[in-house]
């Protein structure tokens, strides 16, 4: 039975609050050793992904996928590459469209549910010919992508050896009540500023496609009713929110995957811990450590590793070698 009743994170004393152990990493940390070299994917639908390679000439490949308003320059997805790359993997972080640095060509860009895109990027990892293996990881809505992906039906290739995924509201319209909360304030305020201006962006590009609003949404639920949902072909948030939670597709999963959410992320509603589904789950395991915020898990040793790095790179390795 595949849940982990006992996780290995242990934080030190200054990284025991949960928005210290948040914001830390996403500020401070840096991982400077990771030299990306980007390529530009052109997609069937006239977009394009920027993808940044790190290669060491390896027949294995970690693919990382960022958070909401993220990119493949974070230091979460560069921390795993350089890990991996020490350890004889080559790295391709995903950028999402839109968060590359330049705007993507269309109106439509990427949301939570979103696996299209990363079934291109396998593939065309597969079609240069040279991995044997290919392992996921993902952040937050990275880390929904990934379950999702796996849960869907369809091809999977036999190259695919699992995927983990971190701080995932698995469940998103139960997190995005939690995030609407008083002590998730300044967060959903950062989110908001630079989706919306992401938006007017887009309608000064396509106008009379795209309506701004006198007032611009405040919270997901008024985004998502607003753009995203209408953008990509759903109802409204409801159904977005619906359609691409992963915590419905968890159950058909069938490639090893774990999730790893630690009990004091304050993004997180109950509903996104889905103990009850790693219990009976032959393939999906679920770690939930008492400590480690959201997107955070702080680790502090001379090497510069965090702790995310480490427990992906064995969960993988693991089911590599078996």
């Amino acid at each position: 039975m595949p849940l982990i009743t006992t996780s290995s994170y242990r934080p030190r004393p200054w990284f025991r609050n949960h928005h210290v152990n948040t914001i830390y990493p996403a500020f401070f940390r840096k991982v400077p050793e990771v030299a990306y070299e980007r390529e530009r994917l052109e997609l069937p639908d006239g977009d394009f992904l920027d993808i940044d390679w790190s290669c060491t000439g390896s027949d294995k490949l970690i693919i990382g996928l960022h958070g909401l308003e993220g990119s493949a320059d974070r230091p979460y997805i560069r921390g795993m590459a350089r890990y991996f790359n020490e350890r004889g993997w080559d790295a391709l972080g995903l950028n999402f469209r839109g968060c590359s640095g330049e705007p993507n060509r269309l109106l439509r860009s990427y949301h939570i549910g979103e696996t299209g895109d990363l079934r291109q990027v396998i593939d065309h990892a597969l079609s240069l010919g040279r991995y044997r293996h290919i392992g996921l990881v993902g952040f937050s809505l990275g880390g929904n992508v990934i379950l999702k992906y796996l849960g869907e039906g369809g091809f999977h290739p036999d190259e695919l050896v699992g995927g983990v995924a971190f701080s995932v509201p698995c469940d998103v319209k139960s997190a995005n009540t939690e995030i609407d909360k008083w002590h998730n304030w300044h967060y959903r305020q950062r989110f908001m500023q630079t989706l919306n201006a992401k938006m007017v962006e887009k309608a000064n590009r396509f106008p009379g496609q795209l309506e701004i609003p006198e007032r611009m949404p405040r919270d997901f639920r008024e985004f998502d009713d607003q753009f995203t949902g209408p953008i990509h072909g759903f109802r409204d948030a409801e159904d977005y929110w619906t359609s691409c939670s992963s915590i419905y597709f968890i159950p058909t999963i069938e490639h090893p995957a774990l999730l790893v959410s630690a009990q004091d992320d304050t993004f997180l509603s109950e509903s996104c811990y889905p103990f009850d589904l790693a219990r009976d789950h032959k393939y999906f395991h679920f770690e939930a450590p008492k400590r480690g915020g959201h997107v955070g898990f702080v680790t502090v040793n001379r090497d510069g590793y965090y702790w995310t790095e480490k427990r992906t790179f064995d969960f993988l390795n693991q089911h590599l070698e078996n």
